[in-house]
């Protein structure tokens, strides 16, 4: 199994970036898919994610700003970004896991056993 994720770059604030996880040999229709990010010097945190029902949580603060969605004939997730801010400078990772609930996002990070190699994101002031 292999997640691939990209779309990470520079963006100043205000401006918007669009990740992209794309899996092999794992069908993400059939998984919960999430979105996580770890800034220097600080833990992994939630992010985002979508349960195998489609049902979408984010954590505090993201939701408005994020947009996670789910391309079942790409076998791909993407994380749409706006409105970023200097403080969303991170590492994004994506990740894959089915065995927790099938109807709620699961926002802790044991619950995923696939992860993807991450993608830098950098905002600028």
């Amino acid at each position: 199994v292999q997640l691939q994720a990209s779309g990470g770059g520079m963006a100043q604030a205000g401006g918007a970036l669009r990740l992209s996880c794309t899996a092999s040999d794992l069908t993400v229709g059939a998984y919960a898919m999430s979105w996580f990010r770890q800034a220097p010097g600080k833990e992994r945190e939630f992010v985002a994610a979508i349960s195998r029902s489609d049902r979408i949580r984010y954590a505090d603060g993201f939701e408005g700003r994020f947009i996670m969605s789910r391309d079942n004939a790409k076998n791909t997730v993407h994380l749409q970004m706006n409105s970023l801010k200097p403080e969303d400078t991170a590492v994004y990772y994506c990740a894959a896991g089915n065995s927790g609930s099938y109807y709620h996002p699961e926002i802790a990070s044991a619950e995923y056993d696939y992860w993807g190699q991450g993608t830098l994101v950098t905002v600028s002031s």
